[in-house]
């Protein structure tokens, strides 16, 4: 029978529909095809550094560089105005988009991949992401960075050499506006923190988890096989947080892929840090989001904003954690 559970992240619904349920092996791989362009060379592999503009930031590892940060030639935010809206009618309202767009272009692999990152590189890429925050948070035109891997022409990626988008936004995003309402009205603790010990208690959802770290299935996933990456250190912000934890979450990140791999092969996914805004002091946890783009949305999950899921997570829990980190 279908139920309805409570996110209670961003207060919305989502509905558990297992009757719909589709096989692991139901679930079509990405489509590389769109991802295809032999007339140019790749601009993020190595020796095709001029395809791009200079770094912003380069760690380099065994006499060449492991990880780059470049800026977005086609910014979605760019300049440097404070955020002022703008009145043009009883309708109509407007902003500069200001702001940074950058490109983390994460290993030189062309065919590599978060999955596969040894444990060092995987550190480094936490670390790399807590120095642009920093920098990002010293701007004050960008109130919130959002860091996101989009992977596979499905989930938004247009080119196929695995990298990131740091983005430096003018404002808060409603999504995160609501997790900030929603710690502030969970009285006696920490949502995340609760969280945790209520999964572990049940032990039906969780994919790895130790001291550092816990990735878990959660009750309310939206899509099939979405998972959620929760540090034990409880800080609000990613930048405040100590080289143990971040390097913990970067191998959490790694290993959460690889399941993902063993289990459903080379499928697209989001992958999204939700830190607090910079300028943020009440409650908050920061976390990362994984969510496979397995299903498409259709007309009733956009009319509503309610989100149907095919697969329980307790079924994707046990279906993840049996091919264990498999590459």
């Amino acid at each position: 029978m279908s139920q309805m559970r409570l996110n209670p992240l961003n207060g919305r619904w989502v509905t558990i529909v297992p009757d719909r349920q589709r096989r692991p092996n139901d679930f079509v791989p990405r489509d590389h095809r769109m991802e295809l362009d032999s007339d140019r060379p790749c601009p993020f592999c190595a020796g095709n550094e001029e395809e791009t503009p200079p770094a912003i930031e380069t760690t380099e590892a065994d006499g060449t560089w492991s990880m780059r940060v470049v800026p977005n030639r086609y910014p979605a935010f760019d300049g440097d105005d404070l955020f002022a809206v703008h009145n043009l009618g009883p309708v109509f309202v407007k902003a500069e988009a200001s702001g940074i767009h950058e490109v983390f272009v994460y290993t030189p692999d062309h065919d590599g991949g978060l999955h596969i990152l040894d444990d060092a590189h995987a550190a480094e890429f936490m670390f790399l992401l807590r120095r642009r925050l920093v920098e990002h948070a010293a701007l004050p035109y960008v109130r919130y960075t959002q860091v996101i891997v989009n992977h596979g022409s499905e989930a938004g990626a247009s080119i196929a050499h695995p990298h990131g988008q740091i983005l430096g936004l003018p404002f808060v995003p409603g999504e995160i506006l609501d997790e900030e309402r929603a710690f502030a009205r969970f009285a006696g603790g920490s949502l995340l923190e609760t969280t945790i010990e209520a999964e572990l208690a049940a032990d039906q959802r969780i994919v790895i988890a130790n001291d550092d770290v816990v990735v878990l299935c959660p009750f309310w996933s939206g899509v099939p096989y979405e998972m959620m990456i929760v540090p034990t250190e409880r800080q609000s912000h990613l930048q405040h947080a100590s080289d143990d934890s971040l390097a913990a979450v970067g191998r959490a990140i790694r290993d959460t892929i690889a399941h993902l791999k063993g289990a459903l092969g080379d499928i697209s996914f989001n992958l999204g840090v939700h830190t607090a805004p910079h300028q943020h002091t009440g409650e908050y946890q920061w976390h990362v989001h994984v969510w496979p783009v397995l299903v498409t949305q259709a007309g009733f999950e956009r009319g509503t904003g309610v989100m149907i899921n095919v697969v329980p997570p307790e079924e994707a829990c046990q279906v993840l954690r049996s091919v264990g980190a498999a590459v």
